[in-house]
């Protein structure tokens, strides 16, 4: 099509006169474009673009309601020299979508939030599966959050804006795929839920799928949902996917770029010989590595290595100028088939065990005394060390604007943090918190377990997951450790719950990876069957339902009949481990630990309040640093709080509340009497009194002075040190103060009282 280009003349003001300027139309408008995908009974999701970051291999806006996500691509024609895909997802949410700004002190966006992190891994598990196995180009999408109305969730438009600018693009890509996320409102699924409909949802589901109703992509949590329930809500939500997959597909043939062309990396050599050779002298070997059951994780690669290097040696001597990251690639390549080659015609992994057969597992409970809940939780290799730590309700996770404006949620009382170190596989490297992985991993293990622990639980919850060797689903073995430590914490988890990963080796018709011949599901991988594998499901649960589910699917989807099988391998095998479970701990701890916290409510007098609290909170602060114990208020019962990390700072703590409201010599006022107070101070709305010199002065206002009306207390010649009649009525049941009146012990008056001028004086 012709770029409409056309020019204007517009004249301009300025002090000195009128100038003219040329200003040059360049947008396009015959590659705008826009589709609408309707749902049923829903907003409509809206895809657009043609207009923005023009300059970019692929752009669309994707947009429900008034939330509207940008997704950008962008992928280097010069060859990385990995040998994988080096795909870079970024999602970053400005405030300026929402209206607000920043609270920082530099009021701009700064580091990246763990829900910016885990939307970006949201986006990367979708797209990753359907790039060419051999595209090895840097490839960048960027989602830029361009309104959010705080309705609509920007993640699942996110999904659908990079996939429609990945189809749109002249990147290769054997997409499109779409997105939605299903809840169940009332027993009945609804397609993309608003923030409060989600709320009240028992689901929260995320389904990717791409054409002829090719699951991509699973995750999400649940209320402890039934398994023929969570079935039935992803065949909903790859039907559902399917008009969003036709939409881009629309797009595609009349707005799409032609697919660049692209150098392979090309594994087999110009004779094929050197792969010929390099199998003859490795599959015998490999074989029997493969089909020894004695070798652990590291000797089994250890002993890879050792046949790569030696195989290597022996090439270099019969070959002239040999290439070695060819050589390396194929030996890649045969190891890969070998091992699923066993698969298939010995239906035993490994490590010896069937297909459906789990791991050891042992579980250990109460392992250092100073926590307040601890387990450790061996599932073959993978060790994991968890620990429960209870703090009052102050120490809740508190979230940024704009992660409670695009989550709903405020703050969190529960929240895990999970640990990979570098020694957990016999690695070096160094420690940081905020990697990619380590929180996407956490955050699973955490809706692995959020909807078991009780809302209404008076600590915040922090649950720390430290791997402590690794080979492979240490994210689900943090679920099954997690949930032991939470027990011998005394936390009342309605069920223990556990996690398990299925992987899966498939055989293609013809190589084509979307036409599965034959398949084997394998319970609780290994690490070498996820990495050589084409599918790491993982699902987590107690024996009623599922919490939660995460599948990363390596392949460019899989038919919802392996699916299944997979939930209900899954399912089977929690079932397995939460009965080892519970011959070392079955249900919370009942008997208290001496080191556990305590909470209590503490009951003071409206009008005692002042004193507790102190000038600035000052007696609270003491409190806290002499005792360690917390006095928060209670907004529910109008009250205060107290938490302290064990009984006796809670005795010290109380003690210290004793003293400060006990009253010296304070004598109980009887209501209606009568009592002589003396002024102590004069003020513009009324006067200070005491009514005995012990008590803290309390006001007697202007309009209980007198019968008359008065503007200050000088009109009735009253100062400080005069003594006064007063009858008490109580104290005010809100705020506590005194209530005296002077009024009621004197006569009708006749004329207002006011305060007599210094011009009237003279």
């Amino acid at each position: 099509m012709i770029s409409r280009v056309s020019s204007r003349w517009h004249a301009c003001s300025s002090r000195y006169g009128m100038y003219y300027v040329k200003r040059w139309l360049s947008i396009d408008t015959s590659k705008l474009f826009e589709y609408k995908v309707n749902f049923s009974e829903r907003n409509s999701l809206k895809l657009s673009g043609g207009k923005y970051a023009r300059l970019s291999d692929g752009c669309a806006v994707a947009t429900i309601g008034d939330t509207s996500v940008m997704a950008t691509t962008v992928s280097k024609s010069i060859k990385s020299s990995s040998n994988f895909l080096p795909l870079t997802v970024d999602y970053r949410q400005k405030a300026a979508a929402a209206g607000r700004i920043p609270t920082n002190y530099l009021r701009r966006e700064l580091s990246v939030s763990e829900h910016e992190i885990l939307t970006s891994r949201l986006i990367d598990r979708s797209l990753r599966p359907l790039f060419p196995s051999s595209y090895c180009f840097d490839t960048q999408i960027m989602c830029n959050l361009l309104a959010v109305d705080g309705v609509n969730h920007p993640d699942i438009l996110s999904i659908n804006a990079a996939s429609t600018a990945l189809a749109l693009s002249d990147i290769p890509w054997n997409g499109p795929v779409g997105a939605v996320r299903v809840g169940m409102c009332d027993g009945n699924l609804v397609t993309n839920p608003t923030r409060r409909e989600l709320s009240n949802s028992e689901l929260n589901l995320v389904v990717v799928s791409a054409a002829q109703n090719l699951v991509v992509m699973l995750e999400g949590s649940a209320n402890n949902v039934l398994q023929q329930d969570v079935l039935k809500a992803i065949k909903f939500g790859v039907r559902e996917c399917q008009h969003i997959v036709n939409g881009i597909n629309s797009l595609q043939k009349e707005f799409g770029k032609p697919k660049r062309e692209f150098e392979t990396k090309n594994v087999d050599d110009t004779d094929g010989n050197l792969e010929t050779v390099i199998d003859s002298l490795c599959e015998i070997k490999l074989r029997e590595i493969f089909t020894n059951s004695n070798h652990d994780k590291l000797s089994r690669d250890t002993a890879i290595k050792d046949v790569k290097t030696e195989i290597i040696e022996n090439l270099k001597s019969n070959f002239d100028n040999l290439n070695l990251e060819l050589c390396s690639l194929i030996f890649d390549k045969i190891s890969k088939r070998i091992f699923r080659n066993l698969i298939f015609e010995n239906d035993t992994r490994c490590d010896g065990r069937k297909l459906d057969e789990l791991r050891n597992i042992s579980c250990e409970v109460d392992l250092y005394k100073p926590l307040h809940g601890s387990a450790l939780f061996q599932r073959g290799q993978t060790q994991v060390f968890c620990t429960v730590s209870l703090d009052s309700l102050d120490s809740a996770l508190k979230l940024d604007p704009m992660t409670i404006l695009t989550s709903g949620i405020n703050e969190k009382n529960f929240f895990l943090h999970y640990e990979f170190p570098p020694y957990a596989t016999n690695d070096i490297g160094r420690m940081s918190p905020f990697m990619r992985r380590e929180i996407g991993h956490g955050a699973l293990a955490e809706r692995g377990l959020r909807s078991v622990v009780p809302e209404n639980f008076p600590f915040t919850i922090r649950l720390t997951s430290e791997v402590l060797e690794s080979n492979g689903s240490s994210s689900m073995a943090s679920v099954c450790g997690g949930s032991l430590a939470l027990m011998d914490a005394g936390v009342p988890i309605d069920q223990p719950a556990a996690g398990v990963a299925i992987g899966l080796i498939a055989n293609y018709e013809n190589g084509d990876s979307k036409h599965i011949k034959d398949y084997r599901i394998l319970t609780d991988i290994l690490g070498i069957e996820d990495y050589l594998g084409d599918m790491d499901f993982k699902l987590a649960g107690t024996k009623k339902g599922i919490t939660a589910l995460q599948a990363d699917i390596k392949i460019p989807g899989l038919p919802l009949k392996i699916v299944m099988e997979a939930v209900e391998a899954a399912s089977k095998a929690k079932h397995n481990i939460i009965n080892i479970m519970n011959e070392t701990i079955k249900s919370t701890r009942k008997s208290k630990k001496d080191n556990w916290p305590i909470t209590e409510p503490l009951n003071v007098p409206v009008h005692k309040k002042g004193k507790l609290l102190g000038p600035g909170g000052i007696n609270l602060k003491r409190i806290m640093l002499e005792t360690g114990s917390q006095i928060s208020s209670d907004s529910e019962n109008d009250g205060f709080t107290i938490f302290a990390p064990n009984q006796e700072a809670l005795s010290e703590a109380k003690e210290m509340v004793d003293k400060l409201l006990a009253e010296k010599s304070e004598p109980v006022l009887e209501f209606g009497a009568i009592y002589k107070a003396k002024v102590v101070e004069v003020r513009e709305i009324g006067v200070m009194v005491t009514l005995y010199p012990s008590m803290q002065p309390a006001l007697v206002h202007n309009s209980q002075l007198d019968q008359r009306k008065v503007n200050h207390p000088s009109a009735l010649g009253i100062e400080e040190g005069h003594e006064i009649q007063v009858k008490y009525f109580g104290r005010d049941p809100v705020s506590g103060i005194m209530r005296l009146s002077r009024k009621v012990l004197q006569g009708s008056g006749s004329s207002p009282v006011r305060n007599i001028s210094s011009k009237e004086t003279q």
